[in-house]
């Protein structure tokens, strides 16, 4: 069992197995992004081992990211190879996908084992989604979110709310995720990456949307716990859940149950925090797991208790270096 020195039990990681996308979200990354030669990156029997390690040191729950992961070649090996652990310690396993290649994986995933998705979805309209992904596929996306759903997934959409931008949506989404029966999750946008503009020119803090929601339905606290950071309150009108991720105005390191590992091999003990840990070496250097295990049982001993991200207009704006794309949120 993984236990960090504020008693927190590690249970969860996010893999990320590539840093490349097929969109360029104004909060994620830049529109010129330079990525990693592909060279640099695990193979997948290695991300597979790091799991597998995982799961024998006690973690319940693996969540597949990028990037967009599904653009990477034969990912769904990946998943095949993780899934033979559900039941046998690992009790999920699932992903964050930007909805793309749904249509032509949904139903490959959902054989090998991936029961839930997260797919990242901030608007509705076909022009605000080309502006902030600066792609033309709205379409393409929908068609795969209804392609999962009609195989059986259950599915999350996870929404950043941007000024000016998506903020006038709040209740669109609300009421199409309610009819889709999707449970929908608001996120603060995270300052990472430099990006050329203020995060606070973005920023929508979710206090306001959850008073807006307030308004227009009847919502109370939900008690869901789904291991990440969002917490739920419970919409009767709807009958769904609506999930609120506040990094910026309410801090939730406190139950912090996670690690991320890069597609590089590093481990973030924090997404907020740039120390990390090279399992590379570890990993190749031997062929049993025993040197990879001491490595990740001592990195976790210098897991922060929390983040440092801080935006503001009256002062300079703290950010993480690297971009969402390479731990993947």
């Amino acid at each position: 069992m993984l236990i960090d020195p504020f008693k927190r039990k590690i249970s969860y990681i996010r893999v990320s197995v590539t840093d490349r996308c097929d969109f360029r979200c104004t909060y994620c990354m830049p529109q010129k992004m330079k990525f990693l030669p592909r060279d640099n990156l695990l193979s997948l029997e290695e991300l597979e081992r790091v799991c597998n390690v995982f799961i024998e040191l006690g973690v319940k729950k693996i969540r597949i990211t990028g990037g967009e992961p599904l653009v990477r070649k034969n990912i769904v090996q990946l998943f095949k190879g993780i899934s033979n652990n559900l039941g046998n310690g690992l009790e999920e396993l699932t992903l964050t996908t930007n909805g793309s290649q749904l249509e032509h994986h949904a139903e490959e995933l959902f054989n090998a084992g991936v029961k839930r998705i997260n797919v990242s979805l901030d608007t509705l309209d076909k022009n605000k989604f080309k502006l902030i992904t600066k792609f033309d596929n709205f379409d393409k996306v929908m068609r795969g979110i209804h392609t999962a759903k009609k195989i059986g997934m259950k599915i999350k959409i996870n929404a950043v709310a941007l000024k000016d931008i998506n903020d006038n949506e709040i209740l669109d989404l609300v009421k199409w995720c309610g009819e889709n029966q999707f449970t929908l999750t608001f996120i603060e946008v995270m300052p990472m990456g430099e990006m050329g503009k203020r995060r606070i020119d973005q920023f929508v803090p979710l206090l306001e949307i959850k008073k807006l929601l307030e308004k227009n339905y009847k919502i109370v606290d939900d008690p869901l716990k789904t291991g990440g950071p969002a917490s739920y309150v419970h919409c009767n009108e709807t009958d769904q859940k609506i999930g609120f991720i506040t990094p910026l105005t309410h801090n939730f390191c406190d139950s912090c149950n996670r690690v991320r590992i890069t597609c590089t091999g590093k481990m973030y003990m924090c997404l907020g925090q740039e120390d990390k840990e090279d399992l590379i070496k570890p990993l190749r250097d031997s062929d049993n797991n025993d040197l990879l295990k001491e490595v990740i049982y001592k990195a976790i001993l210098r897991k922060p208790k929390g983040h440092d991200f801080e935006i503001g207009r009256e002062k300079k704006e703290k950010f993480v270096p690297r971009h969402m794309n390479v731990t993947g949120g």
